[in-house]
């Protein structure tokens, strides 16, 4: 299927035009017959012989770009100044910056905020450490760490490459969670370095985000972190998309008429995200959970099972089903994609239960595409922002973090997660609810504070808060 122009791959254009009638709109006509989408043009009026102006051009990918580039270059009484991709002068000298919270305008600020004043709140945090929680930035501080093993769906690209990633993960816990991360991208060969590392740099930190760190290192490196720290510590790229998946379930659910602890649900990919969806459904109460991978079915006794596909095997797929996706997909009334794009057919989704509920959230092409199934799937929800129903880890990581933090957890415990969960399906109203409406705009800033009440809350229930 055939690209759509998106803004992460528009180009800006700065053309020269000469104010002569039908000028700008033959620039439009070449650049819309090419395939291009104007997103933008800079407001102007005429009033002399030329006119200098910014265009924004939505494109399919870079070579389309490059197309869209001549096509404006060669129009008759237009010259091309200058021209950028917008995503890459975005990025430019990173997204973010550290900014001071006090004023230092004369030597008394200096002296408090700086020596000799700091000596004496140095002291105190020594003779009483949970000082630093309320007295540093580790009240507010979030380490985003990564080794860069499998970013996005880029694979193993190395730490300096998930830097952008990174950057851009800090920025959403800032805009959403009024949450400052910062990234640490470290040059490690092993979980147990990275897991040293991590221990080392602490006590700078009142939380951890592990982030595009490739199965199963992950599941190693979240166990060992969160028996050796007290604060906490949650893999987004499992936990985030668990919550999300299970809060878009849970509204699913409703919209065609079934319960949660009556389904059958089928679990596609056993990597980080999809072994921790297929524990954070157990814990909601799920009927029954079958996990497929490239070998077929998991379950109890089958060869090839590294740990974390071992524990899924031994607590989930009771029945020890075996065979291909589509022989364990036929009657199951949910499908939840974490794996690859066009795994399933339609025939496939044809052969689940009355009104299936398929989440194929591989990014970015999904396990099936939408369109393919509309009017045989109950609801249906992608990884994607260009179809309805996105599940997005912007949901639920930067609210989470939020009330971990006021909270002072030491852990994010399963019940933090499920309160998480709750709080982001309820944020859409029973009377707004419906196939094509089952999780709330990720724009909707109400969101994160209803799921960091939440999360606190739980942690006070828990008895996980270190104040």
């Amino acid at each position: 299927m055939p690209g759509v122009p998106a803004a992460h791959y528009s180009v800006n254009l700065r053309v020269r035009l000469d104010n002569r009638p039908g000028v700008l709109g033959r620039l439009a006509v070449a650049i819309g017959e090419a395939g291009g989408n104007i997103f933008a043009i800079d407001g102007f009026v005429a009033k002399g012989p030329v006119l200098e102006r910014d265009l924004v051009v939505n494109c399919t990918d870079v070579d389309h770009q490059k197309v869209i580039i001549n096509v404006a270059a060669a129009v008759e009484g237009v010259d091309l100044l200058d021209h950028y991709d917008r995503t890459f002068r975005m990025h430019e000298g990173g997204k973010i910056e550290v900014l001071p919270l006090c004023p230092v305008g004369d030597k008394d600020d200096l002296s408090m905020a700086y020596t000799p004043g700091v000596a004496r709140v140095c002291t105190a945090i020594a003779e009483n450490p949970a000082l630093a929680d309320s007295h540093t930035v580790r009240r507010n501080t979030v380490a985003i760490v990564s080794d860069g093993t499998a970013v996005l769906g880029l694979g193993n690209i190395g730490p300096k490459a998930a830097m952008p990633v990174m950057e851009g993960k800090a920025l959403l816990f800032k805009e959403f969670g009024n949450v400052d991360a910062f990234p640490v991208c470290l040059d490690v060969n092993t979980p147990e370095e990275l897991i040293e590392t991590v221990v080392r740099l602490a006590p700078t930190f009142g939380g951890v985000n592990l982030e595009d760190i490739a199965a199963p290192g992950a599941f190693e490196i979240e166990a060992a972190l969160k028996e050796k720290l007290d604060i906490p510590v949650f893999h987004d790229d499992q936990h985030g998309t668990a919550i999300v998946a299970l809060a878009g379930l849970n509204n699913a659910l409703k919209v065609v008429g079934k319960k949660m602890d009556e389904v059958s649900v089928v679990v596609a990919g056993m990597g980080a995200a999809g072994v921790a969806v297929g524990k954070i459904l157990l814990g909601a109460g799920v009927g029954s959970i079958i996990g497929v991978d490239r070998q077929g079915a998991v379950y109890d006794g089958r060869d090839n099972l590294n740990s974390a596909k071992q524990w899924f095997a031994e607590h989930t797929n009771t029945g020890r089903r075996s065979g291909s996706i589509s022989d364990v997909l036929a009657g199951a009334d949910v499908f939840l994609g974490l794996s690859g794009p066009d795994l399933l057919s339609v025939d496939d989704v044809k052969s689940m239960a009355e009104s299936p509920i398929v989440f194929a959230m591989a990014n970015p092409d999904p396990e099936i595409r939408p369109e393919a199934v509309e009017g045989i799937v109950g609801v249906m929800a992608t990884g994607r922002s260009d179809y309805p129903n996105q599940i997005n880890n912007v949901l639920a990581f930067p609210g989470v973090f939020r009330g971990a933090l006021d909270a002072s957890a030491s852990d994010i415990t399963e019940n933090m997660k499920l309160a998480a969960a709750r709080a982001i399906a309820e944020a859409v109203a029973d009377d707004e609810l419906s196939a094509d409406l089952i999780v709330p705009s990720v724009f909707d800033k109400d969101v994160p504070l209803r799921v960091a009440a939440a999360v606190a809350e739980a942690a006070r229930a828990d008895g996980v808060c270190r104040l």
